[in-house]
């Protein structure tokens, strides 16, 4: 009896074989994701300077490479798996650059994705030696600017299998994560006394959730559907930026108004984009496909 198909050699390729290049960008997004809620931890807790404005290593254990307390390990928590989001980076921006199939735009933007991640290190590093309000926003700016990027990838890259109804369910998502974004914002006080971590936490959480449910509404439903069904959609994504940077510094009360402006301009885009996708859909106006 022949054992050829039961090498460790096969088995490895039929491993690779079930996780395919999309699965691998949709890893990286989360780990991107994972980095910057992580990242929102540090700062929410005051953990950002507990490694003893040590980088990379930190406070405690053999040549200080461990966390000496609990407000240490946030921060060497966000760094390790901030490591590994890197290596993610650096490997699907390989993969991408190596593999014949993958779409072209795919490759630019994790290519890019991945010159942007030594920037975002050095940021990080500044954050711990030269901690200034300035470097802590590029910081967060760049890692959201990474983020975007791998998002927009990630969709191409499974655009095939999304439809109409990934459209409509991506805006009801929106719409129902836009109130939570409101209360958790420092422009609303709803009775609570102090704006602690897990509600910052959970604030940037839903921000990046209005970011990507806009991002794939308009990315889908430009593929998907035609004519004036598609600007609210096209328009969604600039308006979420509006809504994370004005809901970032609303605990400015001269940027409460646009903040509030920004929220009702999405909600309307998201409202606008359901109701004329789910006309598409009932009118068979989702069934053909624009051009990639």
């Amino acid at each position: 009896m022949s054992y050829d198909n039961h090498t460790p050699d096969s088995r490895f390729r039929s491993l690779i074989g079930r996780f395919s290049y999309p699965h691998l960008l949709t890893a990286t997004l989360a780990l991107v994701a994972a980095t910057i809620l992580l990242g929102v931890a540090a700062k929410a807790t005051g953990s950002g300077l507990a490694c003893e404005a040590n980088w990379p290593r930190c406070d405690g254990g053999p040549f200080n490479l461990f966390p000496a307390n609990l407000p240490s390990f946030y921060e060497w928590f966000h760094r390790f798996v901030s490591m590994f989001a890197g290596f993610a980076i650096v490997g699907s921006a390989l993969a991408a650059w190596r593999l014949p199939d993958i779409d072209r735009r795919v490759t630019g933007l994790v290519v890019l994705g991945m010159f942007l991640t030594p920037v975002q290190v050095a940021l990080g590093r500044q954050t711990v030696k030269q901690y200034t309000m300035d470097i802590l926003s590029l910081h967060f700016w760049t890692a959201v600017t990474i983020f975007t990027l791998f998002l927009i990838a990630t969709v191409i890259v499974w655009a095939p299998r999304l439809t109409g109804t990934h459209v409509t369910a991506a805006l009801a998502l929106g719409i129902a994560a836009l109130p939570a974004h409101l209360v958790l914002s420092p422009a609303v006080d709803a009775g609570i006394a102090t704006y602690s971590p897990t509600m910052q936490l959970t604030m940037y959480a839903v921000s990046l959730t209005l970011l990507g449910t806009a991002i794939v509404a308009a990315m889908v439903g430009r593929r998907r559907f035609t004519g004036r069904t598609v600007t609210p959609l096209l328009a969604a994504p600039p308006v979420a930026v509006f809504v994370l940077f004005f809901g970032r510094q609303a605990v400015n009360p001269t940027l409460e108004v646009p903040y509030l402006a920004a929220v009702v301009a999405l909600l309307a885009t998201f409202v606008a984009g359901l109701v004329l996708t789910r006309r598409g859909e009932s009118a068979g106006g989702g069934a053909d496909a624009l051009s990639p």
